[in-house]
């Protein structure tokens, strides 16, 4: 039987706080030991040492401590929330690194899942063998288009130029000296979505999850939402928030992943209200994803990125090790009981086979 993510033991917990430490946002952590040291009138070492009790007990990084609002929350509460270890084991479980690298890998990923991608990508190699295919990137998407590396993460090293101000040569040349290894077509947005935040492309999170009959689930809808960004992540300072599977209406405020920021519930910068917002084509996109996530049974648990563009939604890209914060903070509630249920199917399932 698989160890349960919560019963790992405590001395591979203490390996992980050396990685939590190696990463951790010390200015983020100090500015969090302030303000709940004046919140809750408690001293700041109590704090430190609580955050560390809580990682081993809860397998939760040091932020995560303060981004649950732990030092607030009683043991039995804090059960509920899903942190970076938890999510690591579930994740590597659910998505075994033998199958996972089609979703790390861009260019695996689009040829995979090239039925539900709506705009066009190549990878470098593409480009430098077909000439035919640096023409439809001049002639799509307004003539821009977006540089990417296959493997980058959270909207990092993305480069968005105008492919038609260049001949072949020089875009590759271009590519090449910026480091990048893939050009896709630049994405124009549904009308609804560029009014609601036009300094990027807002994509539809949907976590979906094969349970043990190999039935997909919905385990979380979001809408991700650009704040003067390029990207809509939320690691960039951007805004995520709950939508109703049913209804794809945004059901609550949009929050930040800096939890000391005010919830939204009008875009800070628009004025669009969110609170009430329809996404666009919302029975598509769900759809889209039931569809995405039973091409390829390899990997069981993917949170998918989705555009909406006038002409209906398309994937973007399918994560492995989708976002607990995206998943948990905008719902204010921890949500791991729902993967426990999850992990526990697995498990039995393993048993009888």
């Amino acid at each position: 039987m698989r160890l349960h993510p919560t019963g790992a033991r405590h001395p591979v917990r203490l390996l992980y706080l050396g990685y939590y430490a190696k990463k951790l946002d010390w200015p983020t952590y100090k500015r969090s030991l302030d303000y709940f040291s004046q919140e809750i009138g408690c001293s700041k070492l109590h704090l430190i040492m609580g955050s560390v009790v809580d990682s081993l007990t809860h397998n939760v990084s040091p932020l995560e401590y303060f981004q649950f609002g732990f030092p607030r929350l009683e043991y039995d509460e804090k059960t509920n929330w899903a942190g970076s270890g938890f999510m690591y084991e579930y994740q590597l479980v659910m998505n075994p690194r033998s199958t996972r690298q089609v979703l790390d890998d861009k260019r695996q990923f689009f040829k995979r899942y090239r039925k539900f991608i709506r705009h066009k990508v190549f990878a470098l190699e593409e480009l430098e063998s077909d000439v035919s295919a640096f023409e439809s990137l001049q002639n799509a998407g307004k003539g821009k288009c977006v540089l990417k590396l296959h493997d980058g993460k959270c909207g990092a090293q993305v480069r968005i130029v105008d492919a038609a101000a260049w001949d072949r040569s020089e875009f590759l040349s271009e590519i090449r000296r910026g480091g990048y290894d893939m050009a896709e077509e630049f994405i124009v947005q549904h009308a609804d979505l560029q009014m609601l935040s036009p300094s990027a492309v807002n994509t539809v999170r949907i976590i979906t999850q094969l349970n043990r009959r190999n039935e997909v689930e919905i385990l979380g809808c979001r809408l991700r939402i650009s704040v003067n960004s390029p990207v809509d992540n939320l690691a960039a300072g951007n805004i995520a928030a709950p939508i109703d599977e049913t209804s794809g209406l945004v059901c609550g405020p949009a929050v930040y992943g800096d939890v000391f920021k005010p919830k939204e519930t009008e875009h800070p910068v628009t004025k669009t209200r969110i609170v009430g917002f329809q996404v666009p084509y919302w029975a598509e996109c769900l759809q889209l994803a039931r569809d995405a996530a039973n091409h390829d049974w390899s990997n069981r648990s993917i949170g998918w990125d989705i555009v909406v563009t006038e002409d209906g939604p398309g994937l973007i890209e399918g994560n492995h090790d989708w976002c607990k914060l995206v998943w948990q903070l905008p719902v204010e509630a921890g949500l791991r009981p729902v993967l426990d249920r999850h992990w526990n199917e697995y498990v039995e399932r393993d048993q009888r086979n």
